[in-house]
């Protein structure tokens, strides 16, 4: 039996300014559905998270229009992950004239949509 090969996009959002357990949160919202579902989800999920998912699922949407020619109406997420970008490492002030690091994190978030 001949395994179909499918066409999928998809949209990579890198150093976005967000940990990697929030953004996490607000991708497994979304993964398996309907792109359409999935955008509507998007809009009204007040983390912040969101906002970055959702500017990458429309990306991710836009590549498989343009490059592949997909139905936009017929696409599903088939692959949403974060993964650990680098730090931001910075120093605050403490007492004694000292400094404590601290690490800003970051992520790059993967969207991909494909037709079922």
């Amino acid at each position: 039996m001949e395994a179909k090969e499918t066409k999928h996009a998809k949209a990579v959002a890198w150093q976005v300014r967000i940990s990697t357990d929030r953004a996490r949160q607000v991708l497994a919202l979304i993964r398996g559905r309907k792109a359409s579902e999935a955008l509507a989800i998007l809009k009204f999920t007040p983390n912040r998270g969101a906002r970055y998912v959702e500017k990458t699922l429309k990306s991710a949407l836009a590549n498989a229009e343009h490059n592949f020619g997909l139905d936009i109406d017929k696409l599903f997420v088939v692959l949403a992950t974060a993964d650990q970008g680098t730090y931001m490492k910075r120093f605050r002030p403490v007492s004694h004239g000292r400094a404590h690091p601290f690490r800003h994190h970051t992520s790059h978030i993967t969207v991909a949509v494909a037709e079922k």
